[in-house]
């Protein structure tokens, strides 16, 4: 059988935990926590980047000052070789960490360039589906090789997204890790942007779940 994946959701933002208590409520298996993701002792960490994979704000300068420069020549270099230099929002990239702990990061875009307001946009479910679909990615060349990760609050501190809306969208995310093993991220963005009115239109304090495909590989 398979072994469940142990997901944190930490951040120091006291706003992000208590609106994903609210969120994630209902939600088996996830652990919530007031903290630093370098705190986390798990196989993945997942930062949210831009399409270039410059690690130079938020999470992800936290993230490169502590594992080192040489993690994002790694991120740099999987986005050139798998996505021509540019990561879509939507997409992600799992690389080792050159640590014990995490031994993977996931990088995933909430923005294209730095810093940039996505507050108005549905980039953080978006990107936290690519996320899960990284580990799906990961653990079918590797089996058993990502039992465990954390995730921050995506877009909550650089990219202005309401806390509420980050918890929320995340959450709708989330869903489809459980739902939906994608045959890649084209596929993963094309049955998230076929659904945006029901996100765009949903008020803040309602999740919307996204539902997966007919075709492609079901995951119950």
């Amino acid at each position: 059988m398979e072994t469940p994946l142990r997901v944190v959701l930490t951040d120091i933002n006291p706003e992000v935990v208590a609106a994903w208590r609210a969120a994630f409520a209902d939600t088996p298996g996830i652990e919530i926590r007031n903290g630093s993701i370098l705190d986390e002792k798990v196989d993945a960490w997942v930062s949210p980047t831009n399409s270039r994979g410059r690690m130079d704000g938020g999470v992800d300068a936290v993230v490169k000052r502590h594992l080192g420069a040489g993690i994002q020549l790694r991120v740099q270099r999987a986005i050139r070789d798998g996505f021509a230099g540019n990561l879509p929002v939507g997409s992600a990239v799992c690389v080792p960490s050159g640590a014990v702990n995490p031994k993977f990061l996931i990088s995933t875009p909430t923005m294209v360039t730095s810093s940039q307001n996505v507050s108005e946009t549905l980039n953080v479910a978006l990107a936290c589906a690519a996320a899960f679909q990284a580990i799906h990615r990961q653990n079918d060349a590797e089996p058993g090789s990502i039992r465990s990760v954390a995730l921050v609050g995506m877009g909550a501190q650089t990219g202005r997204v309401p806390a509420r809306v980050c918890a929320n969208l995340m959450w709708s995310g989330h869903t489809l890790f459980h739902d939906h093993q994608f045959a890649d991220y084209d596929d993963l963005r094309a049955t998230i942007t076929a659904q945006l009115d029901d996100l765009e239109q949903a008020p803040a304090e309602r999740r919307v779940r996204i539902h997966p495909p007919e075709r492609g590989t079901s995951r119950g």
